[in-house]
Parts: structure tokens; sequence; C-alpha cells
């Protein structure tokens, strides 16, 4: 059985980590890890819901050298976790944090690592074949729905990642807004740093002046690994901007303009993955260059009646995307939208995410989305929208859409709220959008 190693392009004494204003080198964090797997309790399955990077990213390591797999689902409501519990017996939650939501699971709070014990001298290698994470899928279109990720999968993955932006032995600092709990966060957090010899940011900042406080204490060149959400805040917020070298950004389109705001701030180039949680960062985008994705390395798409199909490279097998696309050459395509956004009003067609995008390209929205109200069914007579704008009138809003969409796709009601339900990694798990309509309506009788 072919092994691959846990750490790539790193030197022992190479800086592996950031935390709390102090750096971590290589054989430190191997050090860490072999003593937190010695302390792991006997399972097949952990819940890793560590916030700091870094020692999250110990115990996934560890983990792997226990051959337990870690379960990452989109959220730890006391539901999702009776539901673990009841699927993967002998569940446990690894947490940093001292607080009694996993009381549905036993629990081990990460413990004080002494650093007495001799730092490593050698990197563990890790078989291909084991199954390293359970991922779920974020609930968005429906229930959470989970994918085996083996270790081999997830090594290629942050490898192709690391070559295609060029990030690879560049010895680049990372920070990431996003969790290392979500498939994006995953593999360009944490994969893509332990095969490209990457330091990672321990922390997650939240605040706008958090987040460039961060960035400027971290030696350069300099990477920040956000979503559409989180950039949108820094952009509109942020009082400074220090120098990054590269903006990397997922989980939902992101708009030229906002693109080219954020270059333009930052000083640096973005670019966009496309991926899902069935399949794993598929395709890179230069988002204020082309409309076009390219695929990673080695990954192929075919289009036949039920759609496009992705497969090769760290994809096993042929995986079935829920997304729209049009192939433009063997490896470029243009993205149109999830199926499942596809609206027909008054017999003209559109998707949702279109009506998204022209909705955030709006001067003075913060955030916005068009939903199907649940109770209208297949047959759709109205849109409804949510918009976060403050200080900019509905009037102003409408007009801006009239020019850009067709009258039959005007959202009726058009409602403020001072916030999305956002989860931590920018989307709006269905459920969430639903109550968030139910609540108006129940407010408009």
């Amino acid at each position: 059985m072919s092994s691959l190693p846990l750490l790539r392009n790193f030197e022992l004494d190479s800086v592996f980590a950031y935390q709390g204003g102090a750096s971590i080198r290589a054989r430190d964090f191997l050090r860490d890890v072999r003593q937190l797997a010695q302390k792991l309790p006997e399972s097949a399955y952990v819940l890793n819901v560590c916030t700091d990077r870094y020692r999250f990213c110990v115990g996934f390591a560890a983990a792997l050298l226990q051959r337990q797999i870690t379960l990452l689902p989109p959220n730890q409501t006391r539901d999702m976790l009776e539901r673990l519990a009841s699927h993967y017996a002998g569940l446990y939650r690894l947490t940093d944090a001292n607080d009694d939501i996993g009381s549905a699971l036993p629990t081990m709070v990460f413990p004080d690592l002494g650093s007495f014990t001799p730092a490593a001298t050698s990197i563990p290698g890790i078989p291909a074949s084991q199954t390293a994470a359970v991922m779920f899928t974020s609930g968005s279109t429906g229930e959470p729905l989970p994918h085996a990720k083996t270790w081999g999968a997830l090594v290629e993955s942050g490898t192709a990642e690391g070559a295609r932006l060029g990030l690879t032995g560049s010895r680049a600092a990372l920070l990431g807004t996003v969790p290392a709990q979500h498939m994006y966060g995953l593999e360009s957090t944490l994969m893509m740093p332990l095969q490209g010899g990457i330091a990672m940011h321990g922390g997650r900042p939240f605040y706008p002046a958090d987040v460039c406080d961060a960035i400027e204490a971290l030696p350069r060149p300099r990477v920040l690994v956000t979503t559409p959400v989180h950039l949108r805040t820094l952009v509109c917020e942020a009082s400074t901007f220090p120098a990054l070298d590269l903006i990397i950004c997922a989980t939902a389109p992101l708009t030229p303009q906002l693109a080219a705001q954020a270059e333009a701030h930052f000083g640096c180039p973005l670019h966009e993955i496309y991926g899902c949680t069935e399949a794993g960062q598929v395709a890179t985008r230069r988002t204020v260059e082309t409309a076009e994705w390219q695929v990673l390395p080695d990954i192929t798409i075919r289009q036949d009646e039920k759609g496009a199909w992705v497969s090769g490279g760290h994809v096993h097998g042929e995986i079935l995307l829920n997304d729209m696309i049009e192939l433009r050459d063997h490896d470029r395509f243009v993205l149109h939208g999830r199926k499942a956004d596809l609206v027909n009003i008054a017999g003209k067609r559109t998707s949702l995410a279109h009506l998204n995008y022209h909705l955030n390209s709006i001067e003075g929205v913060r955030d916005g989305v068009f939903i199907v109200p649940e109770e209208d069914g297949a047959s759709v007579a109205r849109l409804m929208a949510f918009v976060v704008a403050p200080g900019v009138s509905r009037n102003a809003i409408l007009e801006a859409l009239r020019a850009r969409v067709d009258p039959a796709f005007m959202p009726r009601p058009l409602s403020f709220v001072p916030a999305l339900p956002r989860n931590a990694t920018g989307k709006m798990p269905h459920a969430a959008l639903q109550a968030l309509a139910s609540e108006v309506a129940a407010g408009d009788r």
C-alpha cells in the first residue's frame, strides 16, 4: 500500500505556522501531532471542531496517525450531533473551546502539549487509500449528504491548487477567514499548506480591522483565503489595506466589480476556485480577466443529456455536477449557475445565480439574494429578494434591477434585512432562507 508524506516542501526547521504572535517550526508541529495522537480516545471517528487552524491541523494529523476518520458536517447543532452519533459508532468531539454544545457526544478538550518532548526528526507517511475525512454538503439545496475523502485524493487536490497558483515552495504565509471544516477551507487552508511548504496563520479573524492587522503581522509573500461575503465586508469597511500577494476566493459567485476593487485595494491578483463537496476543487479563474474557468491539471469534464461530469486527478470516479456549465474547450468552461436555481416565470427562464449577480452588482448593495417562495411549488408566480443595503432606497434598487433583468423576474417583495443567514463559509442553507421568507410573509399579514 503506497504512502504519501504528511508534509511536503518543508524542511524540519521551516516555519510551519504562526500562532499567537509566535512561529512554529515543522519539527515542532510533528512533535505536537505525535503527542496528541497518543492522547486521543480509541475510536474510528472524530468530530474536529477546533476553531484555531493550527490546533485543527494538529488534531486532523493526529487522527490520521491513529487511523481515525475526521467528520466535517456543515454545522454543530444538537440535531446534527445526534444524527452523527447514531450513524457513526463511538464518535467523539475534539474542541479547543470550553463549551457544552457537544453534550450529545463524548468531548475531548485540546490538551496542553508540553515542549519538553523531543521534536520530531522525520515526516510520517499516510496510506494514500486511507479515508481521511467525511465531508458533508452544506445543506444549501437540501439535506446534508456525506462524501468520504481519502488521504491520497486530498494530497492530489492540495498539490494541484498550489501548482496552479504558483505557491508551491514559495514559503508564503497564508491567512484564512474560512473554517478548515469546510471542503474549500480544508483544501486551501490545510492541504495546500501541508503539501506546498506554505505557513498557515493559526487564527480566523472576523472583523475587517482584525483581518487587516493579522495580514500586516505576517511576512511576505502573503495570501488571503476568503469568500465573496467576507471580501465585500473587507472592501466596504476596512480603513487600511495591507499589501497582499494573492487573494483566493470561493463558495459563491464573485462579481468582476468586487474582484477589481479587492485587487486595487490590496495590490495583488485575485483568483477564484470553483468546486463542490462531492468533487472538491475543479477549476480556477482570474475573475477580472475572464468569465471562463480553467480546470485543474488532470481534471476532465464531459457533457451528456444529464449534465456535466467531472473526473480525473483527485476526483475518484466520475461525478455529476449540480451546476450548469457551457464547455468552451476541453479544459475551459463558463458557469451558468446551479440546476436547482432554474426558474420559469411566464414562459421566461433564468437562474437565481444570474439574478443574484445583478442584485449584488448594484452600488450600495452589500449583500442580496433572490429566492423562490416555497409555497409556490413548481408553478413559480413570483420571486422574493432580500437585500442588505444601508442608506440605499428601495426605489433605487428596483430601478437598477429594471435596467438589468426582465420584468417577469422583479422581486415581489424586495425586503431589507440587517444581515442574511449565511454560515461560516458564506453559504445560505435552504432551510434558513425559507425561514426568513416565512418571517417576512408573517409580518406582512
